[in-house]
């Protein structure tokens, strides 16, 4: 699987690195110095929308843990190193998930509980990536009057079986009791212990799927996150010169948000995103050297803002390992 991944990797790197050569990159450099420096303001921005993502696993945790006061800032912080294992690690956006439970275990002793909370987010989040994406196909039929508006809505509502299935999965299946042995398969023992006991895990899960108020929270602190994200976009375009409309930066944060959801097997989205980006903005108008222009923004932050993530997670990690050792040096018999 690694070697997969990698093979993966190389392959999305190349096609990203032709992508750039074929829009022309001398073309876009232009565009970027336009907009100079006020482009950093898109680091600090993205921060905000993953305060209100760790919002909503802090409300779903804190169902699961009733006598826990789950701290905003610490899950902010493994929020950042979440979404950077799933968006710049060959992971397959699932090791993010894993290395959540392993450091949220840091303040809150009880795996399975805390691993039913992010399973319970990543059912959410499906919802959340649903609707935002109805939102932007909706922008799209209003932005452009694109022809076959019906059968794209149509398409949308036969995509919503995926997050339905899955729902009812969790809720009636007692789906990590049967996926337990598979899973110290497939992940090892190590790795399958991070879930804790499986029918624990199960009936925490079914316990917060029997909380629609919580449920709804959830979503709703998602959407929240997701529809300010959308900032990103707009704000890069009008920088870039484009008179962009909310509307319009909202079409192409939701599509390259989806894209990027079903080519979870490209390791980080590499040139999945830009040809997305480049294509979206196309239907918009908006000419390639701007639409490249942002799609090497958006990589961009997503590096500036989740290499010193993964670097403090490293340096957490160093840290108990140095603290472990010394525990064990001075327990040992001369």
């Amino acid at each position: 699987m690694k070697r997969l991944a990698w093979l993966f990797a190389v392959a999305a790197l190349f096609g990203l690195t032709a992508l750039i050569a074929h829009q022309g990159a001398a073309d876009v450099a232009p565009v970027l110095a336009q907009a100079g420096w006020p482009l950093l303001l898109l680091l600090p921005l993205h921060a905000l929308p993953l305060v209100l993502d760790a919002q909503g696993w802090r409300t779903l945790l804190q169902a699961a843990l009733p006598d826990a006061r789950p701290s905003l800032p610490f899950l902010w912080w493994v929020a950042t190193v979440r979404e950077a294992v799933n968006r710049l690690l060959p992971t397959a956006s699932v090791g993010g998930e894993l290395v959540g439970i392993r450091l949220a275990r840091l303040r809150h002793d009880d795996t399975a509980a805390v691993a039913a909370s992010i399973v319970t987010e990543v059912m959410v989040t499906m919802f959340a990536f649903y609707l935002f994406t109805v939102f932007g196909v909706l922008a799209l039929l209003a932005s452009t009057q694109a022809a076959h508006g019906w059968a794209i809505i149509g398409g949308l509502l036969l995509s919503l079986a995926g997050p339905l299935a899955f729902g009812l999965a969790l809720r009636h299946g007692a789906l990590f009791t049967r996926l337990a042995a598979l899973a110290r398969g497939m992940l090892g023992e190590r790795l399958a212990a991070l879930l804790g006991n499986a029918a624990r895990l199960d009936a925490h899960v079914q316990s917060l799927l029997r909380r629609p108020r919580v449920l709804a929270l959830a979503l709703l602190w998602q959407m929240a996150g997701l529809l300010l994200g959308t900032a990103e976009v707009w704000l890069a375009l009008r920088l870039f010169g484009h008179e962009a409309t909310f509307w319009q930066a909202l079409f192409i944060e939701a599509l390259t948000q989806a894209a990027r959801q079903v080519a979870f097997f490209v390791p980080a989205g590499l040139g999945v995103q830009e040809a997305v980006v480049l294509l979206l903005a196309e239907l918009l108008g908006i000419g390639p050297q701007v639409a490249l222009a942002l799609a090497l923004v958006k990589r961009a932050r997503e590096i500036l803002f989740g290499v010193p993530a993964l670097l403090s997670w490293q340096w957490l990690e160093l840290r108990r390992w140095r603290k472990g050792s010394a525990t064990r040096a001075g327990g040992a018999t001369p």
